[in-house]
């Protein structure tokens, strides 16, 4: 059984060390580290190879979801860890999560993912998505607190770090390029939702994230790329969905960016996403029935979301959601 990391890299090579040691700590070893390097601009890939891990260089930022696919286009390993560059891992992490997803036959598997500098605040745990096309990190900025310690099945695992079967990925495809950086692994997750795919979420394996530690979570770019990647998303699982909840989802994730002082590039974002709606949109055919499983899929992934924010206190985005669907 051979397991293989797979870390998509643009420059930050000070993100590498602490990462790399993490990842010799691991109480089971990882069979291959693949640094999929998008044409950093210092000595990141030197760095990465004298830790002992394969370098593919890609020559240029060709966004995150093109350097995990060409990771895991380079390695034959039967499981496959993603993890971001500003990731730590505790010990058992890798331990854990395949003894769990070995155990219960899951296709996937993630953990909890708590905030580098407090570890008492959650970054996240798993997935979901909104009918209004809007994704959720469960947990993302909350307390943890026993509500976050329960294992379970779930159908969406943040790829900040996770562990996947490589033939998953022979199954439902790689992720879709076209997303470059964002959304992706949500997507990748509404395709194994559709093919029967679920994983597992197991708290007692703990991550620690930097967040946003390239770019910034607030940051022009990362705030366009969301934008234009949920109308992506729209364009390739949502049509046929009910429209006032995207409309009211997309309304108040602007305003959320307007709060941030990032009006114009969520602006950017959708007249971006809109151009490329129509590739999306010819190249993703949805038949009937697969409308009606999305359908499925999505309306049980939302309850999950209200159910989450009451046990645990509803954020100002998701409060207003619920409460303009309820008009």
């Amino acid at each position: 059984m051979r397991v293989a990391a797979v870390v998509p890299h643009w420059n930050r090579r000070d993100l590498l060390f602490p990462l790399f040691e993490s990842i010799r700590a691991q109480t089971l070893p990882f069979d291959e580290i693949i640094v999929a390097d998008n044409g950093s601009t210092d000595d990141s890939a030197e760095l990465a190879e004298r830790a002992g891990a394969r370098v593919l260089r890609l020559g240029r930022n060709l966004g995150f979801a093109a350097a995990v696919n060409r990771g895991i286009e380079a390695t034959r390993a039967d499981w496959i860890a993603t993890l971001n560059n500003d990731v730590t891992l505790e010990a058992n992490w890798l331990a854990t999560l395949l003894a769990a997803a070995e155990r219960d036959g899951a296709w996937f598997a993630t953990g909890k993912i708590l905030r580098a500098e407090d570890a008492t605040i959650l970054d996240g745990t798993f997935d979901a998505i909104s009918r209004g096309a809007c994704a959720c990190r469960c947990g993302a900025g909350k307390t943890d607190s026993p509500e976050w310690n329960k294992t379970c099945s779930i159908r969406f695992a943040p790829m900040t770090a996770a562990l996947f079967r490589r033939t998953l990925f022979d199954e439902v495809g790689l992720l879709d390029e076209a997303f470059e950086s964002h959304l992706e692994d949500v997507d990748f997750g509404l395709r194994c939702a559709l093919a029967g795919r679920e994983g597992i979420y197991v708290p007692a394996a703990v991550a620690h994230h930097c967040g946003s530690a390239t770019l910034g979570a607030w940051n022009s770019d990362t705030v366009r790329r969301i934008a234009r990647n949920q109308v992506l998303l729209a364009e390739k699982h949502f049509r046929g969905q009910p429209t006032w909840p995207i409309v009211a989802g997309q309304l108040l994730w602007g305003l959320l960016a307007l709060r941030h002082a990032r009006g114009m590039a969520f602006l950017r974002g959708k007249v971006s996403g809109l151009r490329l709606g129509r590739a999306i949109r010819n190249k993703h055919k949805v038949l009937q029935a697969e409308k009606e499983r999305l359908r499925c899929i999505i309306d049980a992934s939302e309850r999950e979301i209200l159910e989450l924010e009451r046990q645990t206190g509803f954020d100002w985005y998701w409060r207003a959601y619920f409460w303009l669907l309820r008009r």
